[in-house]
């Protein structure tokens, strides 16, 4: 990680000819799931962050103003989100990483458009948080639902002979986003979906569910949504001896589902972002996650560790936290992060970044090939 932040600090230490920053802090706010069923996913780039700042200003910050970081907890809701926003906004906060969520994201910026903050997510999927060109102030560094979407549905139809597949959502932006999404390939691919229903999220038993999979003759299921409510479905299928194939989004791609579901996540697939294990400043990343933190990084840390060295290279380039002056680094200038060398389209998405097919094979995910 020091060799990353270093190129950081170098910059800042050269005269370069760019405003002057105000005096005071460099505040960054991070927003996204800290406590609830989906904190697993909002922890790791809370604490991405803080690896990140707490370097950065030992070294002396950037152009001699030091970084505070301004954490906020929105339990992936819509609801909290749009308060996590309007708190963030009014602590001020210079720029954004979050949210987590894509329904939470969603709710939260228009606040940030209307205060003219740039907000960079880890995670936030959803295709028209940047396709509608709503909000120019979006960006992500992970590749959008129809695009996974489309792996999916071509994982299933040509590498598992699924014939008759049955696609189910949690009726959330996420969730249901990417199942019609998959639904649209899958048709289009000349393959019947003869069962498409989104589920209550809350609920307890899903038999109702199974047993119209049974009645339909599904041979695989599509799923869309987040681990707490896959765990539960998967878990109920098996025990009714439905061995069907279960193929799933990066929302379960999480060592959380495969500790809740247990022997139950054998088998399962799901689409997370490219292996990028081998870049040397991903695995400095994660070795000093597991100094600090004495435990291993989770979903989302390498997209939100490459988020906050995204932001602050805009930072330093731009020498202001102005909404546009970051707005023309971001998407023009290339910086080397955890999920590789990566820069910004006119839309937001994050150019250099894709997904793969993991399968769970003795209780961890393998990237399958």
């Amino acid at each position: 990680m020091k060799n990353a932040i270093r190129a950081f600090v170098a910059f800042a230490a050269v005269a370069v000819a760019v405003p002057a920053f105000c005096a005071g802090t460099i505040k960054i706010g991070v927003a996204g799931p800290q406590t609830g069923d989906l904190a697993s996913y909002g922890i790791p780039t809370a604490r991405a962050a803080k690896l990140i700042v707490d370097e950065v200003n030992a070294s002396g910050g950037i152009n001699g103003q030091k970084l505070e970081l301004l954490v906020e907890d929105d339990v992936c809701k819509p609801e909290i989100a749009a308060n996590t926003a309007t708190k963030l906004v009014s602590d001020g906060a210079d720029l954004i990483i979050g949210h987590i969520c894509s329904g939470a994201t969603k709710a939260a910026l228009g606040i940030y458009k209307d205060a003219k903050k740039i907000v960079i997510s880890p995670s936030a999927t959803n295709p028209p948080l940047t396709q509608s060109g709503e909000y120019p102030n979006f960006y992500r560094t992970i590749a959008p639902d129809d695009l996974q979407a489309k792996i999916v549905s071509d994982y299933v139809i040509q590498k598992l002979g699924g014939k008759k597949l049955a696609i189910l959502h949690d009726k959330g932006d996420y969730g249901k986003g990417f199942a019609e999404f998959a639904k649209g390939f899958v048709e289009k691919a000349g393959v019947p979906v003869v069962l498409f229903e989104g589920l209550n999220p809350d609920a307890v038993d899903y038999s109702a569910i199974i047993q119209k999979l049974k009645k339909e003759g599904a041979d695989a299921v599509i799923f869309g949504g987040y681990h707490p409510t896959a765990s539960k479905l998967v878990t109920q299928m098996k025990k009714k001896k439905m061995n069907l194939a279960f193929i799933s989004d990066d929302g379960v791609k999480d060592d959380t589902f495969i500790k809740v579901a247990g022997e139950n996540a054998e088998g399962v697939y799901a689409t997370g972002p490219k292996d990028v294990s081998a870049l040397p400043i991903y695995q400095k990343a994660v070795q000093a996650y597991r100094d600090a933190y004495k435990v291993e990084p989770g979903a989302f840390f390498k997209e939100g560790y490459s988020a906050v060295l995204a932001a602050l290279n805009a930072v330093k380039k731009a020498g202001s936290t102005d909404e546009k002056a970051l707005e023309k680094v971001l998407r023009s200038d290339y910086v080397d992060t955890a999920v590789g060398k990566i820069s910004f389209d006119k839309r937001g998405d994050a150019i250099g970044v894709g997904f793969s097919v993991y399968k769970v094979v003795n209780g961890a995910y393998v990237e399958q090939k």
